[in-house]
């Protein structure tokens, strides 16, 4: 049941950044769920939100670095983070922390 739970809360955070947060791409934004990165993120940052702890920025950061983006059709991979325009990364920060403050 526990488990159920956990996964309907991880769907909804990865609605909030889905929709909130994009990738720039030659001036073309790319919102996160089109480009299907808003589950797997959603899934790397829910430990965070769900620790009942300040988020921090760095933590946020450091998990965003990690998730590699296959481009070139697999040529290439790069760092989510490389792609976010810093008002992204001001948006999922504050999309975390309203996201924590409802749960």
């Amino acid at each position: 049941m526990a488990n159920s739970t956990t996964s309907e809360t991880i769907e909804a955070l990865a609605a909030e950044i889905g929709e909130s947060v994009y990738i720039d791409i030659a001036k073309w934004h790319l919102y996160l769920n089109d480009a299907h990165l808003h589950t797997v993120l959603a899934e790397r940052l829910f430990p965070l939100v769900s620790s009942g702890t300040a988020i921090q920025e760095d933590d946020v950061l450091n998990i965003v670095q990690s998730i590699l983006v296959k481009v070139g059709g697999g040529k290439r991979e790069i760092p989510l983070l490389d792609l976010l325009p810093m008002q992204c990364q001001v948006s999922l920060i504050d999309t975390l922390e309203e996201f924590q403050r409802n749960l």
